[in-house]
């Protein structure tokens, strides 16, 4: 049996103590200060804790632009992202502009196969139709010097709104010249949060353009317009895209959870949680990444996002659970595609185990047969299962070879294309993207050019990781006490944010394995003697056979049966128990 390495996480007793006198739950205690949390005042979700939007370069600035844009009422073009970060605070743009009184106000999208991503010069001329007066860029734009220069050559002003990395040219940041750019990782930029989603980008703008308009009077006092409306889809997008959960970030995903609990979300939120089969009363992040979020990306990979947008947007609850179900649909047709991918996939890994007895430091794949929309998803599949940085490339519809990367802590994926970049100039034709997950399109379309690439990664990996880096440990909380393992316990956890940087809580444990079988052909169902009461567990998505004394890491959950709940194990990692 092979898996993660098991280690326990760091605790302080002290910080774990000084929580549960401030009145924190001693369980969740000593969980939260093993993950860094001071006080009981970080965990106060209310408006009022969150970081000011003032202290976002760039945000008072966009918020005096977009307030002139609405007084003058001039046409106002969002330009969008394909995934759901993307979606969703091209959504919170257009809720959330339209509510501060813009009464022309449209979007466009990149067709991921045809004008790639980000403002570039065709997505300008795609806009031109609309005729605006102002460009706004959500989730992209920082690195796009070229589209931003034809739309002002145009006379079309830009706001950029971003949080991606910016382009680095032979050592120097080179920014786009917008008329304001609002972005925590621009350079001068003291925000706390770097880590904040796209989606929190257009939000802390929104609020920023509220406070402006507020200054100028622009309505009788107490009827101006509740942001919060838009807290649900911020909630979603941020935990989308796997951002790193910092205090910040999970305040604003605990307010988006605290409305969709209590009923009040958007209708494409609401149906989405329908087709996912999931319910809004009990929601938590775990919803947003697993069941809303693929659902709205597979719009961005196989179809047109133009679905997801329209579906965060509309008011019509019957238009909204239609186009859900259209998005339900097109996420079975990515799984299947994903599924043909991965056992391509699989096939080469094969062949690299029998040509090495270990895999290489990084791992770059491509078949000809592979489809640009899910090489993100297949990557983070390879890279999960082997613990190496990865990149898959497929060729897009204009014949380009274009690879997205996902990985491993430790591996900086943005960087290592930048010195890979400076090593090859000609290689790559572009490249972006964040420290875990990256992209690029080769300049040459011959397939032989991703062997160049993979040898370049590859040793750039050598370089940068070592042994203990190439291996894969999963950080648990230690064993949990028998007077916490029940439904009180669960629904404890549950109602907290967990997520990237944040994660939840994994207990381990030594059992005696007494039953164990397969359920759906491919989840392990156990019976196992857990200190010594007997205990439901499951693995899924695992079929190997557990010794009989083993150390389990696992979570806690409910299971439902004919209206009976019962506590059980959801297995993450196994070994041998000495």
């Amino acid at each position: 049996m092979s898996g993660p390495l098991l280690q326990l996480r760091p605790a302080s007793p002290r910080l774990s103590f000084a929580l549960e006198q401030q009145g924190v739950h001693p369980l969740l205690a000593r969980l939260l200060a093993a993950r860094g949390v001071h006080s009981a005042e970080e965990l106060d979700t209310s408006p009022a804790r969150l970081l000011p939007p003032a202290g976002l370069k760039g945000a008072p600035e966009a918020g005096r632009l977009l307030a002139d844009a609405i007084a003058a009422q001039r046409r106002i073009c969002i330009v969008a992202d394909y995934d759901c970060d993307g979606a969703t605070a091209c959504a919170v743009a257009l809720r959330g502009l339209r509510l501060l009184g813009a009464a022309h106000v449209g979007y466009v999208v990149p067709d991921r196969a045809v004008h790639g991503y980000g403002l570039t010069p065709a997505i300008v001329e795609l806009a031109r139709p609309l005729q605006p007066g102002l460009l706004v860029t959500v989730d992209n734009g920082i690195a796009s010097l070229e589209g931003v220069a034809h739309a002002r050559a145009l006379g079309i002003g830009v706001l950029v709104t971003d949080h991606h990395l910016p382009r680095v040219d032979d050592g120097q940041v080179v920014l786009p010249e917008a008329e304001v750019i609002v972005n925590p990782n621009q350079p001068g930029c003291g925000f706390a949060s770097k880590s904040i989603a796209g989606v929190g980008v257009m939000f802390y703008v929104l609020l920023a353009t509220r406070a402006e308009m507020r200054e100028r009077g622009a309505w009788p006092a107490g009827a101006e317009p509740r942001l919060d409306a838009l807290l649900d889809l911020v909630a979603l997008g941020t935990v989308a895209d796997v951002v790193k959960l910092d205090a910040n970030n999970r305040r604003l995903v605990a307010m988006g959870l605290k409305r969709i609990r209590a009923g009040r979300m958007q209708p494409g939120v609401a149906a989405l949680f329908r087709v996912a089969g999931r319910e809004p009363a009990r929601a938590a992040g775990f919803d947003f990444g697993f069941a809303l979020g693929p659902r709205i990306n597979a719009a961005g990979r196989l179809a047109d996002m133009t679905l997801g947008i329209e579906c965060l947007v509309t008011d019509d609850e019957a238009r909204a659970q239609e186009l859900a179900q259209q998005l339900d649909a097109i996420n079975r047709e990515r799984r299947e595609v994903e599924g043909g991918m991965r056992e391509r996939a699989e096939e080469a890994l094969a062949l690299l185990a029998d040509a090495a007895a270990a895999p290489p430091p990084a791992l770059a794949l491509f078949d000809e047969s592979f489809h640009e929309g899910v090489v993100g998803i297949v990557a983070g599949r390879v890279k999960e299962r082997l613990h190496r940085p990865t990149f898959v490339f497929a060729r897009g519809a204009d014949g380009r070879l274009k690879g997205s990367g996902r990985s491993i802590p430790g591996f900086h994926l943005r960087d290592a294309l930048d010195l890979v970049a400076k090593r090859e100039p000609s290689l790559l034709a572009r490249f972006g993207g964040h420290a875990m997950a990256a992209g690029c399109t080769l300049a040459d379309a011959d397939a032989a050019a991703v062997g160049r690439f993979g040898a370049l990664l590859e040793a750039v990996a050598h370089e940068w990781l070592d042994a203990a880096t190439l291996t894969r440990t999963l950080r648990t909380d230690g064993p949990l006490d028998l007077q916490w393992f029940n439904a009180e316990t669960v629904a404890l956890l549950d109602a907290q944010v967990w997520g990237q940087g944040f994660e939840a809580p994994v207990f381990c444990d030594t059992v005696q394995v007494l039953q164990q079988r397969l359920v759906g052909e491919k989840h392990l169902k156990l019976r196992v003697r857990h200190a010594g009461q007997e205990r439901d567990a499951i693995w899924f998505n695992h079929t190997e056979a557990l010794p009989a004394q083993s150390r389990v890491a696992y979570r806690v959950g409910l299971d439902e049966w004919n209206g009976r709940q019962r506590v059980q194990m959801l297995v993450e990692a196994a070994e041998p128990s000495d």
